[in-house]
């Protein structure tokens, strides 16, 4: 199957979601919008990451080949700039065209691969995992954004676009993580185009739940962290209690917000959770 690179464009005055954009993001399972988050707005993020508490909420997880690879995760998005952030119209609002109806926050997660150690992930669908929380449809989608470079040499995204159509593939234990399976990655891989979605810091990748994905070990000196904004369409409401939230409505802030925001301190209604203690695997 063919695949046409397609890369958007932030303009911060005149950004919208073009037909253009649905329709790649309906026929690939994903959108690459290049400068969504400008240099002030990443150093209002990275005070809140690096300064104020975030980090004391980590996990970490073997990859099955010896290194591992942290996260932090919270369920509600909160009043802090990192809420700003999930909750802004150019991420949230963006997400919510893309998948056709009002979305809710699901969580958001900050993935760290530390220089030298950081651990790989294998093939899976994030619908994969969700599909066992009690949410019935893939009507899902999540939004990465670098806060470092991410290349090749780091351990980058990989996806296979184009992959969601083939619906939710089962997911068996793999090394230490729950994987796709294998049999099915092979056979997709025959026929879906290989793409590392390398990102400057600042750009998004916006993904549908059912997109085949992975990442390398980082075996660089130099870091990979991103951030993972996961949002639900509040017509999906899961059927059965889980770690993650039920519809909760989403308060939509304009884009500035993230630059205007003074709340460097963590929301004490973020819900952070941690998967590996309380379900003994990551999701992700």
């Amino acid at each position: 199957m063919s695949y046409e690179r397609r890369d958007f464009q932030f303009v911060c005055d005149d950004f919208h979601v073009t037909e253009e954009m649905k329709t790649h993001f309906n026929n690939d399972g994903f959108i690459l919008i290049r400068s969504v988050i400008d240099q002030k707005e990443m150093e209002n993020v990275k005070k809140v990451l690096t300064e104020n508490g975030i980090l004391k909420f980590k996990y970490e997880q073997d990859d099955g080949s010896g290194l591992k690879y942290q996260m932090c995760c919270w369920n509600h998005p909160g009043d802090d700039v990192t809420g700003m952030l999930s909750r802004s119209q150019k991420i949230a609002g963006t997400m919510e065209q893309l998948l056709g109806g009002e979305v809710y926050h699901y969580h958001t997660k900050l993935m760290m691969k530390e220089a030298h150690t950081g651990g790989q992930f294998n093939w899976h669908q994030d619908y994969g995992y969700w599909y066992n929380n009690g949410v019935l449809f893939p009507d899902m989608g999540s939004v990465m954004i670098a806060i470092d470079k991410a290349d090749k040499e780091n351990g980058c995204l990989q996806i296979l676009p184009g992959s969601h159509k083939l619906g939710r593939i089962d997911h068996v234990r793999v090394g230490g993580q729950m994987g796709a399976d294998l049999d099915r990655v092979t056979q997709a891989k025959k026929i879906f185009p290989l793409f590392h979605v390398q990102l400057n810091p600042g750009d998004a990748l916006y993904f549908h739940s059912n997109l085949l994905h992975r990442s390398d070990q980082n075996l660089s000196d130099r870091r990979r962290w991103a951030l993972i904004c996961s949002y639900n369409r509040a017509s999906n409401n899961p059927f059965r209690e889980h770690h993650h939230p039920f519809y909760t409505p989403l308060k939509m802030v304009p884009n500035s917000a993230i630059g205007e925001c003074r709340n460097f301190t963590i929301s004490v209604d973020k819900d952070f959770i941690n998967p590996v203690r309380e379900h003994g695997t990551a999701e992700n």
